[in-house]
């Protein structure tokens, strides 16, 4: 069977929970002998021409396709908002995607940043098609059901005021932001309902009103088409049933890990020494490590130890914060990312981990993860968590942001000694992926029982495929220049240039990889893309690494192997990802 599975991002430079699971579903369905292929979003690093927004490339033997999203106009749409979660251009890429690759099923694990057309896409061809949904976009524009100030958001008002007003208190400023708080969501209703309906004046920011109020309505509608859904909590399927998603679609199954490799002994702080606490995540303000920090801060000197792992670059702002706050601390150590297959060996080294979340989480895998590490969990009190974690069983729970209450709970481990046992003891191994792919084929084989028979498909679109195949092709990798990112890479054959890029993504993968093998690379924005014309004469063909500083080496392509690197002295390094014929954007 071909499998065709999406993702807002994914490997090797996003490693997150919902890319986690990705992988690994894509990963078993790999080691079952079906073919899979994903269509990730990536976050464009400069403005680009339609015709440059995709690429693709090989990971472990699943093929990858990326659309390069901006929040910007393009494919013809100008409206921003509505660009967010209706992307025009993305749903064209996808539908050529089927075309192509002919898979027999697609299953959403997320759709951020590709857009609900492509929901039409897939209705138009006729494919079955699933989603899990791992956090609420599909019901509120930043995901996340949460309002300033940490304030839960029960949803999206009936004509989206709310969202209105939140957006611009996100994106217009501390000025407007401060005002929109103060309109009371009736009045932002009547408003968007008044421009919606043409009744207002028109203004520079009308289609973006006027989109907003479509969102839900939109996104509804299309996940009342899919085969069926597969919740991972009852919080999320409230959610989605509440807000007008069709009951009969649903199926509640929680998410899967890779449960081998867990150091399953019982946690315990041996005489003498400290409580390690560990926090693993996005470090971001809705994640709340910041409350860890202050938690922590009032415990007994020398009696813990708080581990935070999580990437810098992610929210570089907040993290220099959490920097400040945790300045003079003895016993907080900031200990970046870590390769996802490491992430037993991770766990093993903390005696509970701390998920001090100011949102609705919808079960984190790390939560999983902890779990099948027999390490106990101290968590918001949030529904989507406490379906796992059992307060005084397999561990402890908190009100949300309350950071005195997170400190008495740690407090309870370090007085009482035997509680750590206890709690450990009690932790459950959770589901495998093996088991959670299981339940997916089944639901792919059998359907749900009570599914509606008909739909209403009055609203559908077809999107017509981007242009057919050409005889352009791409060469994808990356490079160091001197330790450091490259200025320009170009592929020759004497003097003839037959592609070139100065665009260059990051990859964190490859700087931890190299600063692991005690390379200290200054940077991260290794990864290029080159577009090529068919027939090259592989044999003759050299790639030309330009550094910042005019320096140039060279390293002929029959010299590079597909996924081996080539080292040409000092700091200078070069690889090949992929080699493949790609299609360019066209007119439809």
């Amino acid at each position: 069977m071909k499998i065709l599975l999406t993702v807002h991002q994914f490997f090797p430079n996003y490693f997150s929970g919902t890319e986690v699971l990705t992988y690994s579903v894509a990963k078993e369905f790999l080691r079952r002998g079906h073919a899979v292929a994903v269509l990730t979003g990536f976050p464009a690093q400069q403005q680009l021409d339609d015709a440059d927004r995709f690429d693709e490339y090989d990971l472990e033997g699943i093929r990858v396709f990326r659309f390069h999203h901006a929040y910007v106009p393009m494919g013809g749409q100008n409206v921003v908002t509505e660009i967010e979660y209706d992307n025009h251009l993305s749903a064209k890429y996808f539908a050529r995607i089927l075309e192509t690759f002919k898979p027999d099923i697609i299953h959403f694990f997320h759709m951020s940043r590709l857009g609900v057309g492509m929901i039409d896409a897939v209705v138009s061809a006729e494919i079955p098609a699933y989603f899990t949904p791992t956090d609420f976009w599909s019901i509120c524009p930043t995901a996340q059901l949460l309002l300033h100030g940490g304030k839960v958001c029960p949803g999206p008002t009936p004509y989206a005021g709310n969202c209105v007003k939140h957006v611009a208190e996100l994106t217009r400023g501390p000025k407007v932001g401060a005002v929109a708080r103060r309109v009371p969501d009736m009045l932002a209703d009547l408003i968007v309902r008044l421009t919606a309906n043409g009744v207002l004046p028109r203004h520079a920011l009308s289609g973006e009103i006027t989109a907003m109020r479509r969102r839900k309505s939109t996104l509804v509608a299309r996940l009342n088409w899919l085969q069926g859904i597969v919740s991972p909590t009852k919080l999320m399927t409230r959610v989605l049933t509440e807000n007008g998603v069709d009951t009969r679609l649903i199926m509640n199954a929680r998410y899967g890990i890779d449960v081998a490799g867990y150091d399953t002994s019982l946690s315990e702080v041996k005489p003498g020494a400290r409580l390690v606490i560990g926090f693993i995540g996005t470090l971001a303000p809705h994640k709340g490590p910041h409350i860890l920090i202050e938690a922590f801060k009032g415990l007994p000197p020398g009696a813990a130890e708080l581990k935070i792992y999580g990437n810098p670059a992610d929210f570089p702002d907040y993290y220099a914060g959490l920097q400040r706050r945790a300045e003079g601390i003895a016993g907080i150590t900031f200990c970046g990312t870590f390769p996802n297959g490491e992430i037993g060996k991770v766990i093993s080294g903390i005696n509970v981990l701390i998920v001090p979340s100011l949102w609705y989480e919808n079960t984190p895998l790390v939560v999983y993860s902890s779990l099948a590490a027999r390490r106990p969990v101290i968590a918001s009190d949030f529904p989507g968590l406490s379906e796992t974690i059992t307060h005084d069983a397999n561990g402890l729970m908190f009100p949300p942001g309350d950071f005195m209450a997170l400190r008495a709970r740690l407090r309870r481990l370090i007085d009482e000694p035997a509680l750590l046992g206890t709690l450990s003891g009690n932790c459950r191994p959770p589901k495998s992926s093996a088991t959670y792919v299981d339940e997916l084929l089944g639901l792919y084989r059998n359907g749900l029982p009570d599914a509606p028979k008909a739909r209403d498909l009055s609203a559908l679109r077809r999107f017509a495929p981007l242009g057919s195949m050409d005889n352009r092709g791409a060469l994808s990798g990356w490079a160091v220049a001197g330790l450091n990112n490259p200025a320009r890479i170009s592929l020759r054959t004497g003097a003839e240039i037959h592609g070139e890029t100065r665009r260059f993504m990051p990859r964190p993968d490859v700087r931890d990889a190299l600063r692991k093998g005690g390379v200290n690379v200054k940077a991260n924005a290794f990864g290029f893309v080159i577009k090529l014309p068919d027939g090259l004469d592989r044999a003759q063909a050299v790639l030309h690494c330009e550094a910042a500083d005019g320096r140039v080496f060279t390293v002929p392509l029959r010299d590079l192997a597909v996924g081996a690197a080539h080292h040409t002295g000092g700091g200078d390094y070069m690889a090949i990802d992929s080699e493949r014929l790609m299609w360019q954007a066209g007119s439809p």
